[in-house]
């Protein structure tokens, strides 16, 4: 993976804005993502892909979360919505494969965002596209899990102006 100076400093920000807003869980426990951690939680998203099972992408998300999805100009706020979009989406057999990656974490809260690239296993088609998934610890979640608040995916602009 290679390394890309203003997507670390977007990530920061955006990082840091979460950390500000993030609470301690009950009791004061504070569950902390390493960076395999979250390398490990879009590995489990991307493997509910390969389910077929747009029941199974949506176990991953938060009952109060948006997905912005790549391939749709609406925002998907209910598991109804997500899974709606999913049943779609998962017709083209969709493979994700990480590019660039920038993690930050805080107190049961955590970022991943970056470049990855899709093949559709149904046409063969590649795209590549930008991604942000933040996380957050949820402990009554059938003894804790991380799970995602918000995701956002958007194409990379053809031949875009530096």
């Amino acid at each position: 993976m290679r390394s890309f100076a203003p997507w670390k400093a977007l990530a920061a920000g955006l990082g840091l804005a979460l950390a500000g807003c993030a609470t301690q869980a009950p009791g004061g426990a504070c569950r902390r993502a390493s960076e395999q951690d979250v390398a490990a939680l879009f590995d489990r998203w991307n493997a509910s892909l390969q389910t077929g099972d747009p029941h199974q992408v949506v176990a991953n998300y938060a009952e109060r979360s948006i997905l912005l999805p790549t391939v749709s100009n609406r925002p998907r706020l209910t598991p109804a919505d997500k899974e709606a979009y999913f049943e779609h989406f998962l017709q083209s057999r969709p493979s994700g494969k990480i590019d660039l990656r920038f993690v930050d974490t805080a107190c049961n809260t955590a970022v991943d965002a970056g470049l990855y690239t899709f093949t559709f296993g149904a046409t063969g088609q590649v795209v590549h596209a930008r991604y942000t998934f933040t996380y957050r610890w949820e402990p009554a979640s059938g003894g804790g899990k991380w799970l995602i608040t918000s995701h956002h995916s958007s194409a990379m602009p053809e031949d875009a102006p530096h």
